[in-house]
């Protein structure tokens, strides 16, 4: 069930600039900030128009990567995708794999198997906690507070280890396949001791030490409470999700709004009850309500990988054992002229999934909220259109609302809340 943090008791008053400068007057000038720039930590451009100190306009320019994310999904079999999904949110790539396939099998009308499915959740999380981890981190970068970084992005490293032990990739993941995962875990134990040590004995520290420094400190309220406010219903009409949302009293969370995966009640198909947490929400909309909301999200997908980490089930981690689809175990290519045969087909020639003529719309509650692929299909190996609804596209609108009547040095915190990564922009 959605709870409301206690909220700061500070009185934090903003004066906001309601009345715009007619255009040309001469108390008005035009600022480029990026689209390189320090304190934007991508590839961002923002057309600032000043009345001295204090923003009138502030427009944001996407489009400086051109990558072509979603053209290439027409050109990827639903396979080979996942490779273009990790350079989406690079934040939190395996997340990116997981929400790809679940739009794909939602298409295939694929049931995965239990036992993938609380792998995927325990990962789901993990990326999670890598997005938040540098969000909250420099969210006192940005102000020019150095050591609150180091503490999350060490701990980052951590779960690059885990992502690195389950697929041999530590940033560009490619995790997933459709109806299951690229491979099994090495060794499950060792999994578990690697995900246990990091969620209960490294990481609760570590927050705690965020908190101690942050949560109370005089400087990083006065730059953070009252600024860049959104209510409730600006959220609702510019749709944004995720923090963003919550932070300013939207209660939508889509892991129970619309529950997958060990969200969902019956995941294993006994009987088995969804995974206890809660959705943490604020209602004054700021930058620090935003920062608030991601640092309690930690703590909940600390709750929700503990519930997991113990019960795995047995099991293959692929729904099926088709050949004509199924690429071969590695053993069987390496170690066999027909498993590297079939191999060689399936990856070089059109033996490919032939997938039913429809469409379909997956989506998923990623860090920065809701991150979904629609989906045409026209009876190909490939989809006849792929798009993508990425939430730092959505989110990033609504970032001259925010500015407004607001002062130069307030855009590093506003962006750094809304945690906008540019390859998402790409269009």
């Amino acid at each position: 069930m959605p709870y409301q943090l206690e909220p700061l008791d500070v009185n934090c008053e903003t004066t906001p600039y309601l009345e715009d400068t007619p255009e040309g007057a001469e108390d008005q000038w035009t600022l480029n900030f990026g689209p390189q720039h320090p304190s934007t930590h991508t590839t961002l451009r923002i057309v600032v128009k000043l009345d001295g100190e204090r923003v009138a306009r502030a427009v944001p320019h996407i489009g400086y990567l051109h990558s072509g994310f979603e053209k290439l999904g027409e050109k990827h079999d639903y396979n080979q995708y996942v490779t273009v999904t990790d350079r989406m949110n690079y934040l939190s790539p395996i997340a990116n794999n997981i929400v790809w396939h679940h739009a794909v099998e939602k298409l295939f009308d694929i049931e995965i198997t239990p036992r993938c499915k609380v792998l995927r959740t325990i990962m789901a999380e993990m990326a999670r906690i890598q997005d938040h981890l540098l969000c909250v981190g420099a969210a006192a970068l940005d102000l020019g507070a150095f050591t609150a970084f180091l503490y999350g992005f060490n701990e980052r490293e951590k779960i690059y280890d885990i992502c690195e032990y389950i697929c041999g990739a530590r940033f560009t993941t490619s995790w997933t396949r459709v109806g299951g995962l690229n491979q099994d875990l090495p060794d499950e134990e060792m999994f578990k001791a690697k995900v246990k040590k990091f969620i209960v004995d490294e990481l609760p520290n570590v927050i705690a030490d965020l908190e101690g420094l942050l949560n109370k400190n005089r400087i990083f309220i006065d730059r953070t409470a009252g600024i860049g406010t959104i209510t409730a219903e600006e959220a609702i009409a510019w749709s944004v999700s995720g923090p963003l949302a919550r932070a300013a009293g939207v209660k939508r969370d889509l892991r129970k709004d619309d529950p997958y995966l060990c969200y969902a009640e019956n995941w294993d198909g006994q009987g088995a009850d969804p995974v206890e947490f809660k959705v943490p929400i604020m209602h004054e909309g700021d930058v620090y309500c935003r920062f608030r909301v991601r640092v309690e999200e930690i703590k909940q997908s600390m709750i929700i990988i503990r519930q997991l980490i113990d019960k795995i089930p047995g099991g293959s981690v692929n729904a099926y054992a088709d050949e004509a689809v199924h690429i071969p175990d590695k053993k069987e290519t390496y170690g066999s002229i027909e498993g590297l045969i079939h191999h060689f087909e399936l990856i070089m020639t059109n033996r490919k999934w032939k997938a039913p003529i429809g469409e379909t719309y997956g989506a998923q509650e990623t860090s920065n909220g809701e991150l979904g692929f629609y989906l045409v299909a026209d009876g190909g190996p490939t989809p006849w259109r792929a798009r993508c609804r990425p939430p730092s596209f959505i989110n990033y609108t609504v970032f001259p609302k925010m500015m407004e009547g607001h002062l130069l040095s307030d855009i590093v915190a506003v962006l750094g809340s809304l945690n906008v990564i540019a390859a998402e922009l790409d269009r």
